[in-house]
């Protein structure tokens, strides 16, 4: 309860909008698809992962929850679900070793996109964002309290930003 209450505290402190946003790609993606006025689902999460999924038009994705799975399938019925390379993975979890499996694999590409549900959920959970957020691989990291937005852009100077929504 208490984690809850002070993660969320510090969580509004360090955020901000658009306003403190210097990347392109950043910017563009908070402005024309996180405050986007469009509401597919009233679960924060889920509105932005479909908004998500309609802004960068993913084909390919892989996503565990079911409800979730079938809720993209009606709202997206061209979206292919676990393919090889994927555009979009949404896990609840998401450890480091899994993590470089599907780097290994290589299921994930340039542009990629990694969406973590609720890291503020335990001390546990929001640890192992954090150290996701510093691989190498991962070059934009947005802490969004509800979900937590991983990107593998090769081009873009490494950043984290702290996005209320």
């Amino acid at each position: 309860m208490w984690f809850k209450i002070t993660s969320f505290l510090v969580f509004l402190l360090k955020s901000t909008n658009e306003h403190g946003v210097h990347s392109p790609f950043v910017f563009n993606f908070v402005t024309k698809c996180l405050y986007n006025k469009k509401k597919y689902h009233s679960d924060k999460s889920w509105n932005v992962l479909l908004k998500s999924i309609e802004y960068f038009n993913v084909q390919h994705t892989a996503i565990q929850n079911p409800q979730i799975k079938k809720l993209v399938n009606e709202k997206f019925p061209e979206v292919q679900f676990g393919q090889q390379m994927l555009d979009l993975l949404f896990v609840e979890n998401l450890g480091i070793s899994e993590f470089n499996l599907l780097l290994d694999d290589e299921r994930l590409h340039n542009n990629s996109m990694l969406f973590i549900n609720g890291i503020y959920t335990d001390k546990k959970k929001l640890t192992e964002w954090k150290r996701l957020a510093t691989l190498p691989e991962i070059t934009v990291s947005m802490d969004l309290y509800h979900c937590g937005i991983l990107f593998i852009r090769r081009e873009q100077v490494k950043e984290h930003f702290t996005i209320r929504i």
